[in-house]
């Protein structure tokens, strides 16, 4: 193969607009990429002036700087290139990538331009800012929120200090709220304000996995602390008393069914969630939302502290005297000189390490049971997991 044909078969299979002029303006040629970029079939390009692939006012510019280049031979995008608008046959514009290379051939000049279309890279980018700014506004909201329930915690701390039998253990309360505060707060906030800026850095350069990364990053920590605060308003609820039980007849088989399968998608990698009702009987009379919200927390527990692969047991039983709940995991298990101190607000065990948690789950979960004047029990041992039994009284 020649290589002028050779050079041909490139520019014409080239996905990049090229297109050239002389030096009086007038173009020359046109790639097909050329033609689809402006909309225009060959012969009606080539021929006539470029300044027709120009909105205003760079088409009437256009031959001004081209005599201006020939004699000053300072460039403003021949051997630089630019971003500059381009016009399409239908008279709509689009933003556009230019570099421009002088050629000599035969002794006379020409200009090759080499065109990319910039559209979808701008719109990229518009949406990555939107985000952006949809991140930020969330984050102050949730910080403004944060700041109504600290707010609140510190009249319900006032409020848990006059009941207190002692001076020491109010110190150790305050202890354990602030250390879990500062972890519990801070670390999630922290991830958000980082991927935050980090999003608006990969922003200006467009770049996609980075940014999806950073946001999952942001809506993972964001819906841990809306898990926090939420813990934190039902004690509030729960020390004001505007927490009572309402008691209405439902499908406890139902409830747990739905329920299991909502936490199976929350699982650690191979974890499973066995679920099953061992009477023939399902319907009992509690306070749906508030069964709804311990089973939530119970099999949460059982998910946070058990390994990949383990399995979780959720059982329910109906008898005429009694209902029955339970839920067995194989994690850690609960220290003995800890399980004492186990429904206390603000407390964790020992052995819980890094795992993240506020101390507030299981004391919400044996306040709500006792407002349905059932009772709460456990059995656990150190690394041989732990069952948890919920029983009510068939009214």
């Amino acid at each position: 193969m020649k290589n002028s044909e050779l050079l041909n078969a490139i520019v014409q299979n080239a996905i990049d607009g090229i297109i050239s002029i002389n030096g009086e303006g007038i173009v020359q040629s046109i790639n097909p990429s050329g033609c689809k970029l402006f909309g225009y079939l060959p012969e009606e390009v080539i021929g006539n002036n470029i300044s027709i692939l120009m909105p205003m006012p760079d088409s009437l510019q256009h031959d001004h700087y081209i005599r201006r280049y020939h004699v000053t031979h300072k460039p403003r995008i021949i051997g630089i290139g630019r971003e500059v608008t381009g016009l399409k046959r239908d008279g709509t514009t689009f933003p556009m990538r230019l570099g421009v290379s002088e050629v000599k051939y035969n002794e006379e000049v020409f200009y090759v331009g080499f065109i990319h279309d910039l559209t979808q890279h701008k719109e990229i980018e518009e949406r990555l800012k939107d985000y952006t700014l949809h991140l930020e506004e969330l984050v102050e909201v949730r910080t403004q929120s944060l700041n109504d329930t600290i707010l609140a915690l510190e009249i319900a701390k006032e409020q848990i200090s006059n009941s207190l039998e002692s001076e020491k253990e109010l110190n150790q309360l305050k202890s354990r709220f602030i250390s879990m505060a500062s972890h519990e707060f801070r670390t999630p906030l922290s991830t958000i304000q980082l991927s935050a800026s980090l999003i608006e850095k990969y922003a200006e350069t467009a770049g996609v996995a980075e940014i999806a990364k950073h946001v999952n990053k942001v809506k993972s920590s964001v819906t841990g602390l809306t898990a926090i605060l939420n813990n934190f308003l039902q004690i509030e609820k729960l020390e004001s008393g505007k927490v009572e039980a309402q008691l209405t007849e439902f499908d406890l088989k139902e409830l747990a069914t739905e329920v299991s399968e909502e936490m199976q998608s929350l699982a650690k990698p191979n974890q499973n969630i066995d679920y099953q009702n061992l009477t023939e009987q399902s319907i009992v009379k509690l306070d749906k939302n508030l069964i709804k919200n311990c089973i939530i927390n119970l099999i949460t527990n059982a998910i946070k502290y058990s390994n990949e692969g383990a399995l979780i047991e959720f059982r329910t039983e109906i008898t005429p005297k009694k209902y029955v709940i339970s839920v067995k995991d194989n994690g850690i298990g609960i220290p003995l000189e800890d399980q004492k101190y186990l429904f206390g607000a603000f407390f964790r065990a020992n052995n819980t390490g890094n795992i993240l948690g506020t101390g507030l789950g299981l004391n919400i979960v044996a306040r709500y049971v006792e407002l349905m004047n059932g009772n709460i029990t456990f059995e656990s041992n150190p690394n041989k997991g732990t069952l948890f039994t919920l029983t009510f009284p068939v009214a």
